[in-house]
């Protein structure tokens, strides 16, 4: 079976739900599926520059084409005229994403060539997403959108909670909720806490809130500043750090650090930028809670991530793993409200032993969620539908 995913980055920048892609391609070779990814060069580094001859990217083959404009659109012609002419050779395509042109196009193709496809919308669709530009996302719904999605063999949902909320507002109902995974093999050797004193030395000796993502408003993040920042200032809790590993928008970056500097929070906030490979995982091991407060969140790869490590978590109601997480007693749920937080953090920063009870419970969680269980469903709807294509 030959599948091409089509995505319009895989950078680290994109976020979770594009670095999930390359693990969940690893997996479905390894369960004899014949891949290929076609993405562009989007905030990429030299080393995957848009050569338009397949690479071995991170043990995947991957195709990448020039963006030529539009941070946020990815607009590529070549990577266009390539799938018009090659995408009849794959069995099925699986699209992750909608508002951008490489989904746009590779839709477009699949329907001209009587190939089957899945999109993958990665919590774009979701309610409180849809009303964030609000104008450009409800024309580009009627004019590109609404087709691609009705005319999609199969729409890949993370969680319920998207499924749910998507096809209650757009009345789509050809939704298939299979989860994300993690890798189980990374970070499995536990890092000495005086290799991550050496990372970052303003940690030596503290504990911290981790904060492990894109650096967006609608992570809440300023918010959580606030609320952590009022409440470490009482002398029980001064001697927590609240640590934000990402990167984004500069003019975002400042206002956040500002609001630390406006609470007189600087020493205890900490920005240490984007981090990857053993500096993330020592970051993850050695917190004492990983937080995602957003006002909207498809999954959190990064909750999965942190309670893999017996790292209990606080998130948002809005966060779709959050009933999840509440069920299974894995850490603590807050509105994305100052008071509300504050109540959060001083139950969550308080209580060493409840901490450590969440973190075991988010550890048994986690094991549900591998790369072989989502191979495995996909390979099972890329032959339902490949089946009913051919019938």
């Amino acid at each position: 079976m030959r599948i091409l995913h089509v995505i319009p980055s895989v950078a680290a920048a994109s976020g979770g739900p594009a670095q999930a892609l390359i693990p969940m391609c690893r997996e479905l070779s390894a369960q004899q599926v014949d891949v290929l990814v076609v993405t562009t060069d989007a905030e990429m580094s030299s080393e995957a520059t848009s050569t338009r001859t397949k690479i071995d990217y991170k043990g995947v083959p991957t195709i990448f084409f020039p963006s030529r404009w539009g941070r946020s659109f990815k607009f590529s012609n070549s990577l266009s005229t390539w799938l018009n002419q090659n995408v009849r050779e794959f069995d099925a395509v699986h699209i992750h994403a909608v508002f951008n042109h490489a989904c746009v196009a590779a839709a477009r193709a699949c329907r001209d060539n009587n190939v089957p496809y899945i999109i993958r919308p990665l919590g774009t669709l979701d309610p409180w997403s849809m009303k964030q530009k609000r104008f450009r996302k409800h024309l580009f719904w009627r004019l590109r959108g609404e087709e691609m999605l009705r005319s999609a063999a199969a729409v890949h949902y993370t969680t319920r909670a998207e499924q749910e909320a998507v096809e209650q507002t757009l009345q789509l109902n050809h939704g298939h909720v299979i989860p994300l995974g993690i890798d189980t093999q990374e970070g499995a050797l536990r890092s000495r806490r005086d290799e991550l004193a050496e990372q970052l030395p303003d940690l030596n000796g503290h504990c911290y809130l981790l904060v492990l993502s894109r650096i967006h408003p609608k992570k809440g993040l300023d918010v959580l500043i606030d609320a952590f920042s009022e409440v470490t200032s009482n002398s029980r809790f001064s001697n927590w750090r609240l640590v934000i590993a990402g990167d984004g928008p500069d003019d975002y970056v400042r206002r956040l650090r500002e609001i630390a500097v406006k609470k007189g929070a600087t020493a205890r906030v900490l920005f240490p930028g984007w981090v990857d490979g053993e500096k993330k995982n020592r970051l993850l091991q050695h917190a004492s809670i990983l937080a995602l407060t957003s006002y909207q969140e498809n999954f959190g790869l990064c909750l999965l991530e942190a309670m893999a490590c017996a790292v209990p978590v606080l998130v948002s109601p809005h966060v779709n793993l959050a009933e999840q997480i509440q069920n299974a007693g894995a850490g603590w749920v807050s509105r994305v409200d100052g008071g509300a937080l504050e109540n959060a953090l001083v139950d969550a920063l308080g209580n060493d032993k409840e901490r450590i009870k969440r973190g075991l419970a988010g550890q048994q969680l986690s094991k549900r969620f591998t790369w072989n269980n989502t191979a495995t469903q996909l390979v099972q709807l890329y032959s339902s539908i490949t089946s009913a294509n051919r019938n």
